[in-house]
């Protein structure tokens, strides 16, 4: 049985991440590339968000006894094959799993204006991840 609380705590989590993206990315590229503290936030609250998005997946998929994944990335087809994710959400959920393991593992290497295009652009995905399990548990 899904433990309701955990995942509800989890998506607290996301949403106060989220959050904290929202106020640091109200910049011009400009500004951003220039605000070694601004773009450290917005790096370190889109790594945690993501992560706890990944927990959340980790926990549906072995109390929904689903198997066992090989990667991050097949927890979300998994999620997608029982009927939790739709496709096009399962894609952008890989995507950010990935961007994740950019942050963490290539730190050097991240290109800023693509942080600053996902902070604008793409942080409602992690949202729609929220929605589509949160509707499924609660």
């Amino acid at each position: 049985m899904i433990d309701k609380d955990l995942i509800l705590a989890k998506a607290g989590k996301v949403d106060s991440h989220l959050r904290r993206i929202r106020e640091k990315k109200a910049v011009t590229l400009e500004e951003f590339l220039g605000d070694l503290d601004r773009q450290e936030s917005i790096l370190f609250n889109m790594q945690m968000a993501i992560q706890s998005c990944i927990d959340i997946a980790a926990h549906v998929i072995s109390d929904e006894e689903m198997g066992v994944p090989g990667s991050t990335n097949e927890m979300f087809y998994m999620l997608q094959e029982n009927s939790w994710l739709p496709p096009e959400l399962t894609e952008k959920m890989v995507a950010a799993a990935g961007f994740r393991n950019l942050i963490v593992h290539e730190y050097d290497n991240v290109d800023l204006k693509r942080v600053y295009d996902i902070a604008q652009q793409d942080i409602s995905d992690l949202e729609d991840f929220l929605k589509a399990i949160v509707k499924r548990c609660i």
